[in-house]
């Protein structure tokens, strides 16, 4: 577990030298994991604290969500729109070099940067009947132009029984069967490196009571590209159809995707309309 100190003022503050030796002990366990580097860890942090992130959730009321095939009922909520001081606070605290230097120790992975805009991030909930398909995650941020490294999640689930569902698949990269599945109760955190084919989802429907949701904090973790990004093919989130499933195929995103490979950067934009 890491451990908050709390400052004069009341700001709860990692330390840094914890979360490198927290980090380097799990090391070997994370990089040689299969079926792509990832750790699940219990009671990742003070479990009074997710209850207070818990306490201060926001409502979904008049929030737009997605809902289509691949993703549906599922809400992101920007640390920028939650009241609760506690969750903004574990947030910087997650962006913080303190807690970079676990990650870096834990994945081997140097140069690590946090994301300040949350792209993707934040907190997130998924309703009865809703689901995530199996997917691989952007790998450009929009704004900052960095590659797309790793991604942690911290459940928020009390009580959550095995009929509920939502549990986060770990598929292995020819898409033919899943390697891992991860109960999403309370406290507990998945930390995975994101590639072309780290494919993940929880892809069946929710199962849980209707006054129920699965509810988790999720941030993402980037670096500059040595060579920039111009040698690095622009993914969108691509979703994957499970074999032997009815799962349907995302036509737009590989449309999306063909633009990027084979169009001239120039003529992307406008055959993105044409096809769109």
């Amino acid at each position: 577990m890491l451990h908050f100190t709390r400052l004069e003022g009341g700001y709860l503050t990692l330390d840094q030298e914890e979360c490198r030796s927290y980090g380097k002990s799990l090391g070997e366990t994370y990089q040689k994991a299969s079926p792509f580097p990832h750790i699940v860890i219990d009671d990742f942090l003070d479990a009074d604290l997710l209850r207070q992130v818990l306490a201060g959730f926001p409502s979904s009321e008049n929030k737009s969500y997605f809902d289509r095939e691949q993703e549906r009922l599922k809400f992101q909520y920007n640390p920028a729109e939650v009241d609760s001081a506690v969750t903004r606070n574990l947030f910087a605290e997650l962006n913080s070099q303190a807690f970079l230097s676990f990650l870096e120790e834990l994945t081997g992975i140097s140069g690590l940067v946090s994301d300040p805009h949350f792209e993707g991030g934040g907190l997130h909930e998924t309703k009865r009947g809703g689901h995530l398909g199996v997917h691989a995650d952007f790998n450009i941020h929009g704004r900052l132009k960095l590659e797309r490294k790793i991604n942690l999640l911290i459940y928020l689930n009390e009580k959550w029984d095995d009929e509920f569902g939502g549990h986060l698949e770990l598929w292995d990269r020819q898409m033919s069967g899943c390697a891992v599945r991860v109960k999403p109760v309370f406290g507990r955190a998945v930390i995975f490196n994101t590639a072309l084919d780290s494919f993940h989802g929880h892809p069946d429907p929710l199962n849980c009571p209707p006054e129920r949701s699965r509810r988790s904090i999720a941030t993402y973790y980037y670096t500059a590209a040595e060579d920039g990004l111009a040698s690095i093919p622009k993914r969108t989130t691509n979703f994957r159809a499970r074999p032997g499933t009815d799962d349907r195929s995302d036509w737009q995103i590989r449309r999306y995707h063909f633009v990027n490979d084979w169009v001239p950067p120039k003529l992307q934009r406008w055959a993105h309309r044409l096809l769109g």
